[in-house]
């Protein structure tokens, strides 16, 4: 029992600081379980056994279902149907971001849905003269709140309707959810959480990202872009832009060459520099000075605006690029990735963890959430928008949406859900099903299938799935569940209730999601157990408060996602997020409380 815990404090130290990404986290705990065998109770057939949970697989089948529903552009033009329906009404605005985000969010997976709407509220925010910091943290938080209407709504409840149905042969009020079951209190925490997103998160989100500011201002770049002319004896003339720099010696890059009127963006770097071009150089001020000593140039200015980066006859265009978990971009730098030469694409800035970064662009580590701002052209964009290792916070020109498919994929997802709700077949057979579905109705291309799967989300499931069953055999969560109850002495069963809601809420916040369901289920249960409630009361509301991450931006996958197109800081989300949690920790206890009681 003692090594178990000792597992787990590892498990929150790692998730919490993310020196290494979370499923690679939970992988190393799956390794420590298997190890440490003779204290842990795990064999290596129950440590690998995550892959082959039930849980894992249908979370695997709703990620390809939900990318069915993004290639046919449902969402995206439902998106930009409600933009247009709300114009430059800032009320009209909030109410059609929640209003396209929550109850779809209760049938696609959450993740994706914000994944796909991020650049359709950017573009109504900055067609509407809104910040984008008002609309998109609300994005966000009412993705989460619909993602608590059905059980495929989030992965989340799908791992605690599993680890539920592996924990009734020992709480027999346990059992699998149904799609549907806890439907009523979802509906309720959605009314009153989108009130609250409607009415009082507006005075409390700050505008950090002003309405009429554009990315030169809001990057503050204006100081780092600089366009210089190479004089008829610079030592330049004859090299290539690749090795005009001495990267070792100048902190400095070339973003474009100019030439007879002609503007050339990448590939640069085998061009050769002739006298008179014209070179846009970032780098800062004192840097500049010594690299136009060095090299004969002369200083023609800068960019001043947003405009000035992008004239029409160059046609590059400017675009900020999120970085979410699971992107080959993490714990790379610019230069080990080679993302200039891929994507042909300047960086300009990045902005991480709320903090804007002008300087060794080339070397600085990326994180999950950290936001690029990219120079780039039309097609290099249109490359960006498909590939899944990126979210690009702005509608590509030339959107490639399978609108024909729009109803053989709603078809597959009305026959998935029916299936699984009338009973009459498992949520996992239904969900794979759909899978096959979507591939025979063209929905889905069978090599698009791979790519369509959140691989780090996977290996997350089955690397923590072992922790609960850990806990199980040991005992750990019977200690645990004893320690808690004795709380009973001085609360209500009720008052114990919202006592385990808050703590998942906390601990979610600060690790995965999807390790506070596997912790705190089993001590949940038993818990309510020791004092005589209801075991099924107290899993949802560890289910509920899981999927309700809304002090910090690394509390849950979404938040990364808005944080730097929103122009967030990181208290921001604390701020706004501290009285929903509060309220919604109230709403939903006295929702279990009235629905299904407490007491058994």
């Amino acid at each position: 029992m003692v090594v178990v815990f000792g597992v787990i404090l590892v498990a929150l130290a790692l998730f919490a600081t993310e020196l290494v990404p979370v499923d690679v986290t939970a992988i190393v705990v799956m390794v420590l379980l298997i190890l440490l065998e003779p204290w842990t109770r795990i064999s290596p057939a129950e440590g690998i056994a995550g892959f082959a949970n039930e849980a894992t697989i249908t979370v695997l089948a709703m990620l390809i279902l939900s990318a069915g529903i993004s290639r046919s552009g449902a969402v995206q033009i439902l998106g930009r149907r409600m933009a247009a329906f709300a114009g430059t009404d800032r009320r009209k605005q909030l109410a059609a971001t929640i209003g396209v985000t929550g109850v779809p969010s209760g049938f696609i997976n959450n993740t994706p849905v914000v994944a796909i709407l991020v650049p359709v509220i950017s573009d109504l925010a900055h067609k509407g003269r809104t910040s984008p910091s008002t609309l998109l943290m609300p994005l966000s938080f009412a993705s989460m709140l619909g993602g608590t209407l059905t059980l495929i709504g989030t992965s989340t409840n799908i791992l605690a309707s599993e680890i539920s149905r592996e924990l009734s042969g020992e709480y027999p009020e346990l059992h699998a959810f149904g799609v549907f079951e806890f439907t009523e209190l979802g509906a309720i925490v959605l009314v009153v959480g989108s009130a609250y997103l409607l009415f009082v998160a507006p005075r409390l989100i700050p505008e950090r990202v002003p309405p009429e500011e554009d990315f030169v201002e809001e990057y503050e770049i204006e100081g780092y872009l600089t366009d210089v002319v190479v004089g008829e004896r610079s030592p330049l003339v004859g090299t290539t832009v690749e090795a005009a720099i001495d990267h070792a010696s100048f902190d400095a890059d070339i973003l474009q060459l100019e030439r007879d009127g002609e503007r050339f963006m990448e590939p640069l770097g085998k061009k050769e520099v002739r006298a008179g071009d014209v070179l846009r150089v970032r780098t800062d001020r004192p840097t500049l000075r010594r690299l136009m000593r060095a090299d004969g140039l002369s200083l023609r200015g800068g960019p001043e605006t947003e405009s000035d980066l992008t004239p029409v006859e160059a046609d590059p265009t400017l675009v900020e690029i999120v970085v979410p978990r699971g992107s080959f971009l993490v714990g790379e730098t610019l230069a080990s990735s080679g993302f200039r030469q891929r994507y042909d694409a300047n960086v300009l800035a990045f902005r991480s963890r709320g903090e804007l970064l002008h300087d060794r662009l080339e070397n600085v580590q990326i994180q999950v959430g950290d936001t690029l701002l990219v120079q780039t052209t039309p097609d290099t964009l249109d490359r960006l928008a498909r590939n899944p290792d990126f979210i690009v916070a702005r509608e590509p020109d030339r959107p490639e949406y399978r609108t024909d498919k729009i109803v053989p994929a709603f078809a597959v997802i009305a026959g998935v859900v029916a299936a699984a709700g009338l009973g009459l077949v498992p949520i996992l057979v239904s969900a794979l099903a759909g899978v096959v579905a979507m591939v025979a109705t063209g929905v889905l291309r069978p090599n698009e299938l791979y790519e369509s799967v959140e691989w780090n989300v996977i290996f997350l499931l089955a690397g923590v799935i072992p922790l609960g069953n850990a806990l199980q055999q040991t005992g750990a969560a019977d200690l645990l569940g004893a320690l808690v109850a004795s709380t009973a002495g001085a609360l209500p069963a009720v008052g114990v209730l919202w006592v385990f809601y808050v703590a998942t809420a906390v601990l979610t916040n600060v690790i995965s999601n999807n390790a506070s369901v596997v912790l705190m289920i089993p001590v949940a249960a038993r818990a309510a157990t020791e004092i005589g409630a209801n075991p099924f009361a107290f899993v949802l509301a560890v289910t509920f408060a899981a999927s309700t991450a809304f002090l910090t931006p690394i509390g849950y996958q979404t938040n990364l996602f808005v944080y730097g197109p929103g122009g967030y800081r990181f208290t921001d989300y604390f701020r706004v997020g501290a009285p929903l949690q509060a309220l919604l920790s109230v709403v939903t206890v006295v929702g279990i409380y009235v629905l299904w009681g407490v007491t058994s």
